[in-house]
């Protein structure tokens, strides 16, 4: 993955630089910076729980993500059919910073390629070592791209060639609603987002839409701050976009819950549920509906100031978000 070296670069270079590790810095238990990367779905500006606790003043936090999502899915309905095979790369530069004592503020830039892939065969081991339904991906041809839509008779989506680019920027910003330190922290933000039609909506990169996300973010610690709960909820307004402009819905609702634990004090060990209310109507397809995603991994306290989140999500509401995504996150504070 070429594109990756850049920002590897970037991030080892920031790790050698004045003042690296000069202050403690604890491994929080927050949520995983991931969400449904259903292709018809990422385009869109659903944004990510987020911690509850904005950033301190003056600290900034750069962050590179890596959602890599194995997709396969086909359904026919009456008027209706869906193909979605291949894999969607999405790289995300977020930086983040603290102002005052309650107000962050903050920018995402994401890349992202759709490929034919090379994940076929293990997603197929892995499904069929826990027993996972594979939805019939082992009849269907390996590491292809085949995204395509038909309704009606019209062929609304047809992506068979491979497409990379910048996607759609996103501005962030939160406000420290109520904080609560000492041995069991609690914290309470309210934030949001406003996603810019940056990327090109013809090769799903964006959806041609502005959208605007406000939701609420809190979690609860226990045992010394080993254990803790956290959650979101909130809505997304969106204005009309490019990406199945007749069926988009305007208006969605989405949440998180979850929880963590910290076996030691450089690991974190997390686990959260992601949903969200349809981004389409006049679809009987799962595909096109509402989702539900688990997902499950850890975070590596690697220094103090610099950690790394490894997690895999799987579609719990199965069809309706990718059928596996492998999601990676390097994140320094300074």
């Amino acid at each position: 993955m070429p594109f990756f070296a850049p920002f590897l670069l970037f991030f080892l270079l920031l790790a050698v630089g004045p003042g690296f590790g000069s202050t403690a810095w604890a491994l929080e238990l927050i949520p995983f910076n991931t969400t449904n990367q259903n292709p018809l779905v990422a385009v869109y500006g659903l944004p990510p729980a987020g911690p509850a606790a904005v950033l301190a003043p003056g600290r900034i936090s750069a962050e590179l993500r890596a959602d890599i999502a194995s997709n396969f899915t086909r359904a026919r309905g009456s008027q209706e059919q869906i193909l979605l095979d291949g894999e969607t790369y999405r790289y995300t530069l977020a930086l983040k910073h603290g102002i005052g004592d309650r107000l962050e503020v903050g920018l995402e830039v994401p890349y992202v390629m759709h490929r034919d892939g090379f994940l076929d065969s293990f997603v197929n081991d892995f499904h069929d070592t826990f027993g996972l339904p594979d939805g019939g991906r082992d009849d269907a041809p390996s590491d292809r791209l085949a995204y395509s839509y038909e309704k009606d008779g019209l062929l609304l989506i047809d992506m068979t060639e491979e497409k990379e680019g910048f996607g759609d920027l996103r501005l962030t910003g939160a406000w420290q609603l109520w904080r609560r330190e000492g041995e069991n922290p609690r914290a309470l933000a309210l934030r949001a987002s406003l996603k810019l039609p940056t990327g090109d909506e013809d090769r799903l990169l964006g959806s041609g839409s502005t959208d605007f996300a406000l939701w609420l973010s809190g979690s609860r610690s226990f045992r010394g701050g080993s254990l803790a709960l956290f959650g979101a909820a909130g809505g997304l307004l969106m204005t009309d976009g490019d990406v199945l402009p007749d069926q988009q819905r305007n208006a969605v609702a989405f949440g998180t819950l979850g929880g963590g634990w910290l076996p030691l004090p450089r690991l974190a060990l997390k686990l959260q549920f992601d949903g969200h209310t349809p981004f389409y109507r006049d679809s009987g397809l799962r595909e096109l509906g509402e989702s539900v995603q688990l997902v499950l991994g850890g975070t590596i306290g690697v220094t103090d100031t610099l950690s790394l989140d490894i997690a895999i999500s799987e579609d719990i509401v199965v069809d309706s978000a990718s059928d596996a995504v492998f999601h990676f996150a390097l994140k320094q504070t300074f």
